[in-house]
This record gives C-alpha cells, sequence and structure tokens, in this order.
C-alpha cells in the first residue's frame, strides 16, 4: 500500500481521496477550506495542517486545484512542494490549468530532480465518486508508467496522451468540445420543448440518434429528466459557470497560440462570461440555458439555490 499526499479535497478531491482510502491506501490531505477538509476527513483522509506536511515522505503527491495560479503556488515557494517533497516521490497534477503553467510544473520539477506528470481527468463529480475517471497522462514514459499505478484505484480508463503537456492540452480540448455540445443540448432541448415535443421522449430520442453527447446524457437542461441534472436542483452546481469560463479561455488561449479559428467556443465563452457578469459564477454552467429561452428563463431554474465556495474541478 501507498502513502500519497494530495492537496485539493473539494467536489472532485474528496471523492477521488475516498477511493484511495476504500483500495486501503494512506492519505495525507491538505485544504484551506474546512469545508473541503471536513468532507475529505469523512472520507477517511487523515487531514494534515500545510502542504509540508502533506507530502513529506509521500510515495506520490496530486493535487487538484481550480486554476494554473494555484498549483504554481501550491508547488513553489518556501512552503511549497518541491521544498518539502523528497525527489523520489512522483509528482501528478490533476488540475485542469494552462500549457504554460504545466510546462512550467515541468521544467521546474526536472530541474530541481523531480519526477512530474500532468494528469487531468474527465468524467465530473459522479465519476470521481465511482471510480470510473478518465486520466489523460502527459510526461516523460517512466515516470507516466509509474503514475498508470497510482492512478489505478481511481480510475475508469488512463490514457498515456504522449510527452510533457500532452495531458493537459488533451483535456483543454476535451472540455471545449464538452461546452460546445452543452450549448447544442440547450438549443435543442428547448426548440424539442417549444415544438410540443414531450421533454423525456425527446430525450430518449437524441440518445439513440445522432443529437446524443456526454452533456446530453449527463448535464441535459430539463429538469425530471436525468438524476445527474443540475435543472432538479435550481442549477446548484455540478460544474461552475466560472470554472466553465476558464476552461474554454484556456482554449481559445491555446487556439490563439496556434492559429486555429474556434468561433462555436468563442459562442461558448460568450455565454459562460454572461453567467459570471450577472452574478452566477457559482452556479451550473448547464444555466446558459436561459440564454436561449425567449423570456430569459431555464425549465428548473427559480432564482435560488445555495451558493457554494470555488473548491478543485473536473
Amino acid at each position: 500500500m501507498a502513502t500519497y499526499g494530495w492537496i485539493g479535497l473539494g467536489n472532485m478531491g474528496a471523492p477521488m481521496t475516498a477511493n484511495l482510502v476504500a483500495a486501503g491506501h494512506t492519505v495525507r490531505g491538505y485544504d484551506l477550506s474546512p469545508e473541503a477538509a471536513a468532507a475529505g476527513e469523512a472520507a477517511g483522509v487523515t487531514i494534515v495542517d500545510g502542504v509540508a506536511e502533506a507530502v513529506r515522505g509521500a510515495d506520490v503527491v496530486i493535487t487538484m486545484l481550480p486554476k494554473g495560479e494555484h498549483v504554481r503556488a501550491v508547488f513553489d515557494g518556501d512552503d511549497g512542494i518541491w521544498a518539502h517533497a523528497d525527489t523520489a516521490t512522483l509528482l501528478i497534477d490533476s488540475s485542469t490549468v494552462d500549457v504554460e503553467t504545466s510546462q512550467f510544473c515541468h521544467d521546474e520539477s526536472a530541474r530541481r530532480g523531480f519526477r512530474f506528470v500532468d494528469a487531468p481527468v474527465s468524467g465530473g463529480i459522479s465519476g470521481a465518486a465511482a471510480a470510473t475517471l478518465a486520466f489523460m497522462v502527459g510526461g516523460e514514459s517512466e515516470a507516466v508508467d509509474v503514475a498508470f499505478g497510482f492512478i489505478e484505484p481511481m480510475a475508469g480508463k488512463t490514457i498515456a496522451a504522449g510527452g510533457p503537456t500532452t495531458g493537459t492540452s488533451a483535456k483543454i480540448c476535451n472540455n471545449m468540445m464538452l461546452f460546445i455540445d452543452l450549448m447544442a443540448a440547450a438549443e435543442g432541448s428547448q426548440l424539442a420543448d417549444r415544438l410540443g415535443l414531450d421533454p423525456k421522449v425527446f430525450w430518449e430520442i437524441a440518445s439513440v440518434s445522432s443529437g446524443r453527447s456526454w452533456a446530453q446524457q449527463t448535464w441535459y437542461p430539463m429538469p425530471g429528466i436525468i438524476d445527474s441534472s443540475a435543472a432538479n436542483r435550481d442549477y446548484d452546481a455540478t460544474f461552475r459557470a466560472d470554472l466553465a469560463l476558464k476552461d474554454i479561455s484556456l482554449a481559445l488561449d491555446a487556439g490563439e497560440l496556434t492559429g486555429v479559428t474556434l468561433e462555436a467556443a468563442q459562442l461558448a465563452q460568450s455565454r459562460f462570461r454572461r453567467l459570471v457578469d450577472e452574478g452566477l459564477a457559482d452556479k451550473d454552467c448547464s444555466l446558459i440555458a436561459k440564454y436561449v429561452s425567449p423570456d430569459g428563463t431555464a425549465p428548473g431554474y427559480e432564482g435560488t439555490g445555495t451558493v457554494t465556495p470555488m473548491r478543485d474541478a473536473d
């Protein structure tokens, strides 16, 4: 059994570490949020007071944090991972970050004598809880091979994406496609409703037809159709609008860097930005459905709900 140091015990980190504990591993976890730390503790994680205590003597350290700036802060500095981990410890970042941050972590880890892989995930909170996440792993081949063993208790599928930063690049492209699919689900569901189709019947038709997608299957913005839809819960977040804005912006930054035209992604970005500008950053990203409706409402949205703090993300 292995000892994991874990930084970031939010919506994704808590269920992921619960699966490690269930598999018999020791997890020492740290999070700035008392609520997140409590969730990790309830799952069997040993909660510690800082990064240094979490990483010292660990076989592997995994970070699951909201943004690149948080990853850089946790790795660097006098209180960071590089300052306190042993160079024999494998370092894994499963956050969704920009390529530049991922490259920085690879370069600095190598310079300091560490092995590092970027290993973001897809599958959301439900996949984290069920240990069915897809991990896309980038790095030097030896480090990637070792990472597979540490990832296995949390994963349904683990794919070696290639060299350094390729896991991060794959995640950016995948999330861009997800958010474009989400726009299609929002527009298709409401058009079908306005045309007089029974919402459940149309969802069943799309599920066996060419309109099927992960967003349509999991985040469908109509209440009473699928249990995992935020529309059943006044759009309380499973994936926050501000984090969706962050992720789609990463894709657009990459498009600008590579010269690729991403017009559909630009439209998705504008939808998420409107949610944030309206003070709905903490609501689920599928609330973009309200921009489809002629009266500016979304099925299932009452304009109430619980504001949740931003922690980690898919």
